[in-house]
């Protein structure tokens, strides 16, 4: 418990930055939709004709002049975005860090079992993945109600539940990695976080590529699909917490085995 207080405590500010961040960026799309409302009705039936890009973000399949389908779109990809890097950079170097800042000697000296180390860390990594999620939801919601619209709970609470889980898949898989490095490498979960943002990009032009769906976990967080079918795509959220727990059981594995110096 004192090492996850400990964790918590060394990121609070990159956490608050974070979530202010994210929080504030969707507040502010929220507050623009009542000005944007009704062009953006007329440039649905643009957006949908535009073929490859229009495919690429899903806007060939959703209203943008509702507030669902402006939410998905202008909301979805800064919380898709910002959520993913944010968890990518977290897990990345939750066990790198140790060494890189030439602190586990000093923390194996302690009465506490490499396992211990492991679990207090991948819990403090999914804990702040939650409070900013917790955040991130409670402000747009909050600025729903001010600009007098109706909230949709069920569209919104889906989108905000399929970025949390892809926030947890890649912390996780991140977090696997951390065991094998011996120096934080921000660089490194940023590029894995891009990579797979761009394969579903892939997959949403290509029916072709439509198989890279199932290897990244922005597949399941697709607005469009997620709206059209008023659910998540069971299977593919199953196969993604089951890179979680591959990643997961990795870093452990690794990281109990590992020559610390």
């Amino acid at each position: 418990m004192t090492l996850l207080r400990l964790e918590l405590k060394q990121n609070i500010r990159s956490l608050a930055i974070w979530t202010l961040s994210i929080g504030v960026f969707l507040m502010v799309c929220v507050f623009m939709y009542p000005e944007m409302k009704n062009e953006m009705q007329d440039v649905s039936g643009i957006f949908s004709s535009m073929g490859t890009f229009s495919a690429a973000f899903g806007m060939d399949r959703l209203d943008l002049g509702a507030l669902t389908g402006f939410y998905a779109v202008e909301c979805g990809n800064i919380l898709g975005i910002g959520g993913a890097f944010f968890a990518a950079l977290l897990a990345v170097g939750a066990l790198a860090k140790e060494e890189s800042g030439r602190t586990a000697e000093f923390l194996l000296s302690h009465p506490v079992s490499r396992r211990q180390i492991v679990t207090w860390k991948l819990a403090a990594v999914l804990l702040q993945i939650l409070l900013l999620n917790i955040i991130v939801f409670i402000l747009p919601v909050t600025s729903v109600t001010l600009i007098g619209e109706t909230v949709p709970w069920k569209e919104i609470g889906l989108l905000h539940l399929a970025d949390l889980l892809v926030q947890i898949e890649l912390a996780c898989v991140c977090f696997g990695l951390s065991a094998f490095l011996r120096h934080n490498n921000a660089g490194l979960g940023l590029g894995i976080a891009a990579v797979l943002y761009f394969l579903n990009i892939i997959a949403n032009i290509s029916e072709q590529a439509g198989f890279l769906k199932y290897l990244t976990p922005f597949g399941y967080a697709e607005g469009a699909d997620i709206l059209t079918d008023g659910c998540l795509n069971i299977e593919m959220v199953l196969l993604g917490m089951g890179w979680a727990v591959a990643g997961s059981a990795i870093a452990y594995w690794k990281y109990c085995g590992k020559d610390i110096i």
